[in-house]
This record gives structure tokens, C-alpha cells and sequence, in this order.
């Protein structure tokens, strides 16, 4: 297919297969990442030397670790800016977005950040559920990258609003994966494993993704990261702060957040998320330990 040019700024653990599924679809894809890449680039996949480089793509679609990195990354690459649109898909706080979006459109730059769920798989699936915020014309000129990506794309307001969204999606995932592994606890103590849970509960109100994947990542405890714990725990900050803003109280947020920092505490905000149910256990390895 023909289609905008791509420069996925950031290959990793989801910048990576969001850049293999644009070059599959066959967009012109290029790549840039702020340390050398052990695996090389994806298959199709061109590296570029310079975020002057990155510059000239129609789209750079940023997939940074947190706000602060993209603002660092963005700082750098503003000055090469022309006629592209920056699209972030990464986690970011939505007001650095707004400011974000007002200062590039001065210099006759758009801006969307377009935030994504669905992790690694949803993105090498083409599966993603995609929450986009921007003006019109700025979400028309990527919707053509976003329709590769996902299997569902909304653009739910102006500049910011899709990384709000991102950070209400982060609420129900933080407590979603709490919840799931304190019913896979409770499990352990009448006897039965996490694929029995799963197997009863199947086509149940109970049957959710947590359950069915991070159910799975629990039972056989293994932590290899789909999404690292120290991004939950970021996203769930973020949402604190807005809860604080709103004079909102929400006690299930700050349970969950209270456990992603005990993982931190522990040495391992570096495993997948699904980690947090070592906290519940009976026998939870991080229980009073560290690592």
C-alpha cells in the first residue's frame, strides 16, 4: 500500500513491532533510537544516524518510555521540523501534550498524541485500540498510520484529551491486574491453579483479558515484560495527580499504586506487570524480601 512516509523515534518493546507491522502493511518505514540496538532493526525497517533524519518522514511517530523522555527527544528533534506531524503514541502527561501541540503548531507543525492498549502483541497483531487527541486536520493527515495499527481508532478530542484517555485505560488495567491476582490468591488457598480458574470462568462476567493473560503469566510465573511494572506504576501516578486535581478520592487507585511500589521497593519494577501477584501469594516471593 502507498501511504505516508513513517519514523518510529524509539525501537523498543513496543516501537519495535509498531514499526514491523507499518513496514509489513507496506508504508516507508525508517527508525531511530537513542542507543544502539542489540537486535538491529526490524525486517524492513531502515535505520536512521540522525534525528535530522527522522525529521524528513511525513510522520514521526514517537514511542518513548515516559513524558520526559519524549520532551527530551522532542527538544532535539524540533529545530529539523518542517512539514511533518508529530504523532505520540507513547504514555505522556496530557498537559505537557497541550503545550506540546500549541508550541509546535506555531511553528506550522501538528501534533496527535495517539496513545495505544493491547501491548506488544496488539501492535505485531495490528490489533491496537488507539485513543487519539488533535486537531482534525492533524488526525486525518496519520489516521492512514493509526487504521495499520489498530483494530479500533477514536480520536476522543483536541491535544491532549487522547493521553487523558490513556491514563483513565491505565486505572482499569492497574486495578484490573491487582484484582485478578488477589482472586488467583484466594484460588491457591482452596486448591486450585490459575488455568482451573480461567477454564470455569471462561465466557463468564469475570472473563477478561487480565484473566486470560495476565492470568496466564501469574499461574506459570513468568515476568518477562510486556509492559514493564514501572510504566503501570507511572501511568497510575499520573493518574493520582489528575484524582488529586479533580479532588477526586479513589481508594482502589491508591491500593494499586501502594503495590506497584512495593514491587519497585523489592528490585523487580523491571518484570512485567503480572509481577504483582507475588505480593499476594501465600508463598509471593517479594513478600518482606528484597532482590
Amino acid at each position: 500500500m502507498s501511504g505516508p512516509s513513517v519514523c518510529v523515534v524509539g525501537l523498543g518493546i513496543m516501537g519495535r513491532p509498531v514499526a514491523a507491522t507499518l513496514a509489513r502493511a507496506g508504508l516507508p518505514v525508517r527508525g531511530w533510537n537513542r542507543s544502539p540496538l542489540a537486535a538491529g532493526a526490524p525486517d524492513g525497517v531502515e535505520l536512521v544516524a540522525s534525528l535530522a533524519d527522522a525529521a524528513a518522514a511525513d510522520v514521526v511517530l514517537m514511542l518513548l518510555s515516559d513524558s520526559r523522555a519524549t520532551g527530551a527527544v522532542l527538544d532535539e528533534l524540533e529545530p529539523y521540523l518542517r512539514g511533518a506531524t508529530v504523532l505520540d503514541m507513547g504514555s505522556s502527561d496530557p498537559a505537557d501534550s497541550r503545550a506540546r501541540a500549541a508550541r509546535l503548531a506555531a511553528r506550522g507543525v501538528g501534533w496527535v498524541d495517539a496513545p495505544v492498549s493491547g501491548g506488544p502483541d496488539g501492535a505485531a497483531r495490528a490489533a491496537l485500540a488507539i485513543m487519539a487527541g488533535g486537531e482534525e486536520p492533524d488526525f486525518a493527515r496519520v489516521l492512514p498510520v493509526l487504521e495499520v495499527l489498530g483494530a479500533n481508532v477514536v480520536r476522543v478530542g483536541g491535544p491532549g484529551a487522547g493521553h487523558a484517555m490513556k491514563v483513565v485505560n491505565q486505572v482499569i488495567v492497574g486495578l484490573g491486574i491487582d484484582a485478578v491476582a488477589e482472586a488467583l490468591a484466594l484460588a491457591g488457598s482452596f486448591g486450585f491453579s490459575a488455568e482451573e480458574v480461567q477454564a470455569a470462568l471462561r465466557g463468564g462476567s469475570a472473563d477478561t483479558y487480565q484473566l486470560r493473560v495476565m492470568g496466564t503469566r501469574m499461574g506459570r510465573r513468568e515476568y518477562v515484560p510486556g509492559a514493564k511494572l514501572t510504566t503501570v506504576r507511572k501511568d497510575l501516578a499520573m493518574a493520582a495527580g489528575a484524582a488529586d486535581a479533580a479532588g477526586l478520592e479513589l481508594p482502589h487507585l491508591r491500593q494499586a499504586l501502594v503495590a506497584c511500589d512495593e514491587v519497585v521497593a523489592a528490585g523487580s519494577g523491571h518484570e512485567d506487570c503480572a509481577i504483582v501477584y507475588e505480593l499476594r501469594a501465600a508463598d509471593g516471593r517479594l513478600r518482606g524480601m528484597g532482590r
